[in-house]
């Protein structure tokens, strides 16, 4: 078998161990199914809570191995995922129509802060298989149906009686399980393909002894999360008074709200789903945005198009200038040596009024020889290639260009990575946790590029202490993100948010950091530094800088940074506008359109390159060979 075969079969192998295993969970009938609470979110906050921690939820017993803590990876924990088992009791086949949970007693404090979650729209998610449970959906027309993950705590709505706002809690839940059967092979075991969550608030009255409700599917009042004022309790807090407070969220009085929880359980047969496809109705809400997914593209072909266009009459006018005046440097010389005798024998040069056309200047080669009549023409003629002994110049603060631009090919090792990987469907959905556990797993292991390309421009830039650029690298940004990391958990742990990150998980974070990725990057950088060559420069830098005339409006800080940014963002606008919405305001959903992201990223990049390209090229015209990177890098940000 020849070499070639050889890679071949290698290379089938490795994209084998890529792809996603697809292991189904086979039930039989009988069998026990956990139910798992996580976490509660809404799109109006950025906090979550652990819902076992809930005040008026039912706290999970030993029962059954219930009250056990899930052990979670670490994109679970950073993401604010607080998995434990409940005491709901699921057996596969087994229909429910109602069953007591528990009853929970909980104060006035309690009531006022369940009005306020459920205020601010909060959505609880339990996980059945590995499927979240989901609240269904029908589209207008009533053609096809979707998921949206989690179930409301309750809701608002105007009191008959008193006509003021009036908050009710879900304290039953109907569970709709949805299986098919196993594969041949799997007599007598299904598998689970759909989990559905029908939440109801139904009022004390009309239960029996057990709790349930006498009917279940018929509601005629919600259970009302209200608290009588405890009149004796007040007389005695506020005594000789004859006013006592009206409003019962004021004064915690002692009185406590009995809540029943029950819940029944349906199987329902699904021959329409396969097991493979069971999360594509989690996804279709991202089937609407397809169109604008591909205006989307095609408005970034555009751009890049257009910047494509601009660079290549860049490159055709100084080649051509180039080939048709291969022998510039003698006749600058030549014409220089003439032009300095003159000027040092007193006689006055002929002034003509041509000048540089910048952009539309055609190089030196364009220029003929009876222009060259005077030292300012002669130094139109030479353009911008008269700068190539300032523009390689080592800028100021050079020791913090290098481990910048390090930590930039980290990101960018870390972002090409989680693509690959998305669009391949190793990272999805059904992998809980697993885009951030792997984010940082390629961040990590790119501290090796980090300090590879930051050493080997350190010492193109002429740097001697590698180690201490090398410390530089390793410390700074991952230093100021987990630094930022910390203070953000600070306020996040103040409201006792299931966001804030534990303290084992802090010092994890701190190992990977210290111990793992910080020789990686050492590593790095001396290979880069001495065992790889410098960049080699073209030419040879002067030793007295060339004095910057004044400089265009366009060439300004914020003004060229805005100019230069505007194209990249037109590029990947559209695409951040979703991933955005979907993680700061729908965050019942799941981005998993990873294609369409990555082809707007590769332009995002391609577009950055060649705006570069045109901003260096026209800053280099107008003379200014001094400028700030931030004007080509500022799109990354």
């Amino acid at each position: 078998m020849d070499l070639t075969a050889q890679l071949a079969y290698l290379l089938s192998f490795l994209l084998l161990l890529l792809l996603p295993h697809a292991t189904a969970f086979y039930v039989p009938d009988g069998q026990r199914i956990p139910v798992l609470v996580n976490k509660i979110f809404s799109d109006n906050s950025q906090l979550q809570y652990a819902y076992s921690d809930l005040p008026f939820a039912c706290p999970a017993t030993a029962r059954a191995g219930s009250s056990q803590n899930i052990p979670l990876n670490l994109g679970e924990v950073l993401r604010g995922d607080r998995i434990s088992l409940s005491d709901f009791e699921l057996e596969m086949g087994q229909n429910v129509a109602c069953k007591p949970l528990c009853t929970r007693q909980i104060g006035r404090r309690d009531v006022n802060w369940a009005k306020s979650l459920i205020s601010d729209g909060f959505v609880a998610e339990w996980i059945v298989d590995n499927l979240p449970g989901a609240t269904s959906f029908i589209t207008v027309d009533k053609s096809q149906k979707y998921y949206t993950t989690g179930f409301k705590l309750g809701y608002q709505a105007v009191s008959s009686t008193s006509r003021r706002p009036t908050h009710y809690i879900h304290n039953h839940f109907s569970f709709v399980i949805r299986w098919r059967d196993a594969p041949r092979g799997r007599d007598g075991q299904k598998v689970i393909v759909g989990f559905e969550i029908y939440p109801k608030s139904i009022s004390r009255d009309g239960r029996k002894r057990d709790g349930c409700p006498r009917d279940v599917h018929t509601v005629h009042h919600g259970f009302e999360l209200y608290l009588q004022p405890n009149n004796t309790r007040l007389a005695q807090q506020y005594p000789g008074s004859s006013y006592l407070p009206e409003n019962d969220d004021e004064v915690d009085d002692g009185a406590t709200l009995s809540i029943p929880y029950t819940y029944s359980v349906f199987f329902k047969r699904e021959d329409n789903v396969e097991w493979a496809n069971r999360w594509d109705l989690y996804l279709y809400s991202q089937q609407d945005g397809t169109t604008t997914h591909w205006l989307s593209l095609l408005n970034s072909l555009v751009i890049c198009g257009v910047l494509s266009v601009t660079v290549l009459v860049i490159y055709r006018r100084t080649g051509y200038g180039d080939s048709k005046g291969r022998t510039d440097g003698l006749l600058e010389d030549g014409k220089a040596s003439r032009l300095r005798s003159r000027k040092s024998s007193g006689s006055a040069p002929v002034v003509d009024e041509k000048s540089s056309n910048g952009l539309l200047d055609g190089g030196a080669g364009a220029v003929s020889d009876d222009d060259l009549s005077s030292e300012e023409d002669f130094d139109d003629a030479s353009s911008w290639k008269r700068l190539h002994g300032d523009v390689l110049r080592t800028p100021a603060y050079s020791g913090l260009l290098a481990p910048f631009v390090g930590s930039g090919m980290q990101l960018l090792f870390m972002a090409t990575g989680l693509l690959s990987l998305s669009c391949l469907g190793v990272l999805n959905p059904s992998f809980r946790g697993g885009f951030i556990s792997v984010g940082v797993g390629l961040f990590i292991f790119a501290g090796i590029f980090s300090g590879y390309f930051s050493a080997r421009l350190y010492r193109t830039l002429g740097g001697m202490n590698w180690r201490k650029n090398a410390f530089i690298t390793a410390l700074l940004f991952p230093g100021l993100v987990f630094s930022l990391i910390f203070v953000l958990n600070l306020f996040v742990w103040a409201q006792a948010s299931s966001t804030a990150l534990p303290f084992g998980t802090l010092v994890g974070l701190l190992a990977l950091w210290l111990l793992i990725q910080v020789p990686l990057v050492y590593a790095g950088s001396w290979y880069g530094y001495e065992r790889s060559k410098p960049w080699s420069h073209p030419t040879r830098t002067s030793s007295i800088p060339r004095p910057i005339p004044p400089q265009p409006w366009y060439s300004g800080s914020l003004r060229g940074i805005i100019l230069a940014g505007f194209a990249p963002f037109a590029v990947l606008f559209v695409e951040l506008v979703f991933l955005f919405r979907n993680m700061l305001q729908d965050k019942g959903g799941y981005y998993y359109v990873f294609g369409y992201l990555s082809i707007v990223g590769l332009l995002t990049l391609l577009s950055i390159a060649e705006m570069a390209i045109i901003t260096t090229y026209t800053l280099l015209c107008a003379e200014v060979w001094f400028s700030t990177p931030l004007s080509a890098e500022f799109p990354r940000v």
